[in-house]
């Protein structure tokens, strides 16, 4: 069994909602939250800087408010996702709004920092920390993080090569602390198949976008529902780091998806999700998982959810568990 901080203890139910550039906001947050999931969103989808207070606010008053009206389920815990990398010049402001709110779990990007750890620790939060290969895991908990995000092969957006079983098993050779697995996820089946290989979580980013509450163009959700793992593009084009996107929106913007060159890592501007070639990156050229098969409709978060709890009770029982 893995050792879990108190604030991940008894979860409603084991999905963590991956924080969405651009498209995560707090109306989706609270609605992933009081359905069980914990909800996040990355700080830099708030702008300018100081509308990252009002949301914490928002998010922070809604939770508590639910809890109170509904004392026998409570609502789960929401975080916040930091890029660290050095091109974040907004890293330190929105770390002391953070702290100001007591956010209870802060998801870090993009670089690992022991300040950064130790800052979260401090007002009793816990930090994860997304990795795509052991060595980054391994250097993550060695400068303090509290748990560990792999993010594997057909993850959306910035992802690894590796399987899931691969980073999984490797991962629980030294570390038992807390993990969320992330890539593919999309169904109740896929949850426990991220349990039965180690994980204490599922990730789950891109099927949340195909929500109502979801701060994406309609024409983004209608592409996740009518596409699947065929529609996927993994290249470094757009921000110079390997990442998932929809051919279909590829295409709109007039590109060959099948020939997409190659970027240079170093024009990467990892807070803006910008480089040399990323004009459009994530607000046109979509990013997404090679799990939206599983997705459907366009619905609420909270009958998105219903459906992760009824597919993952259904595979229990099929695996008589």
């Amino acid at each position: 069994m893995s050792k879990l901080p108190p604030i991940l203890q008894n979860l409603p139910f084991p999905v963590i909602g991956s924080p969405l550039f651009i498209i995560s906001n707090p109306k989706l947050v609270i609605a992933q939250c009081i359905n069980g999931v914990v909800g996040s969103m990355p700080a830099l989808n708030a702008r300018p800087a100081a509308q990252l207070d009002e949301w914490l606010a928002e998010i922070t008053e809604a939770l508590a408010a639910h809890d109170r009206a509904h004392p026998e389920a409570k609502a789960a815990p929401f975080a916040i996702n930091q890029i660290v990398h050095k091109s974040n010049d907004r890293l330190e402001h929105d770390m002391q709004v953070c702290e100001k709110y007591k956010v209870p779990i802060v998801i870090t990007s993009l670089g690992a920092r022991e300040d950064v750890n130790k800052g979260v620790q401090a007002w009793g939060g816990i930090t994860l920390h997304d990795v795509i290969t052991n060595v980054f895991a391994h250097k993550a908990i060695e400068k303090g993080a509290n748990g560990l995000i792999p993010v594997a092969a057909g993850a959306g957006g910035h992802a690894s090569v590796k399987s899931p079983f691969a980073m999984i098993q490797e991962i629980r050779e030294w570390f038992d602390g807390p993990v969320a697995l992330s890539g593919s996820i999309a169904s109740g089946g896929a949850v426990l198949a991220a349990q039965a290989m180690g994980a204490d979580f599922a990730y789950i980013g891109s099927a949340f976008i195909a929500t109502h509450e979801a701060r994406a163009v309609e024409g983004y959700k209608e592409m996740i529902v009518a596409s699947n793992s065929d529609d996927i593009v993994y290249s470094n084009f757009y921000t110079g780091i390997h990442g998932n996107y929809l051919k279909g929106s590829i295409q709109n913007a007039g590109m060959d998806p099948d020939h997409l060159p190659e970027s240079d890592p170093s024009k990467m501007n990892f807070a803006t999700g910008e480089g040399s070639n990323s004009a459009k990156a994530w607000k046109d050229i979509w990013g997404c998982g090679q799990g939206i098969g599983a997705v459907k409709e366009i619905t609420s978060a909270a009958e998105m959810i219903a459906k992760l709890k009824r597919e993952y009770a259904q595979a229990r029982a099929r695996l008589a568990l």
